[in-house]
């Protein structure tokens, strides 16, 4: 349970306790961008966000607005009970490696079909993330991958003391 106060968002603003669960995919409907290594790594009009209560947005990139020639499968994977199995991708650019930096869902649950052919990325393994005009800050913790912008307000879950929530 939630031991933090919840902030009120203020104006143009949502809060992540008004998210539901099970989560809520919906369209971006912002320009996304990720950075790492002197390259822009993917780029996109057309990504999804995926909305948990306690959590700020994860953002999903289709494959096809990514470059792929900078990823590497990366060993492991975990399990969703609400998208199913995920496997873990690691860049390589420009000599510098960021292990385990996005993940994806192959074949994920129904409800989540729509991310199929989609890469999420740690906002905190890349030099930067972007929605819209706004540089994201990366989701406290080294799990749930969301990305935290002035339109969303919290507390979040995944940094220390967080778990039970």
């Amino acid at each position: 349970m939630n031991t933090m106060p919840r902030t009120e968002p203020g104006q143009d603003q949502e809060s992540v306790w008004d998210y539901p669960r099970p989560p809520r995919l919906e369209p971006a409907g912002d320009h996304l961008r990720v950075d790492f290594a002197g390259e822009i790594i993917a780029t996109t009009e057309h990504g999804f966000r995926l909305l948990e209560t306690s959590h700020p947005p994860v953002y999903y990139i289709p494959a096809s607005d990514v470059r792929r020639e900078f990823l590497e499968r990366a060993p492991g994977q975990s399990f969703c009970e609400f998208k199913g199995v995920a496997i873990y991708w690691s860049l390589e650019v420009n000599g510098k490696t960021s292990e385990a930096a996005a993940w994806s869902y192959p074949v994920p649950t129904e409800s989540f079909a729509a991310v199929a052919d989609h890469l999420a990325f740690y906002a905190s393994r890349v030099d930067a993330c972007w929605v819209g005009q706004e540089r994201v800050a990366p989701q406290d913790g080294d799990f749930y991958g969301g990305w935290i912008t002035p339109q969303v307000v919290g507390p979040f879950k995944g940094g220390a003391g967080t778990r039970g929530w």
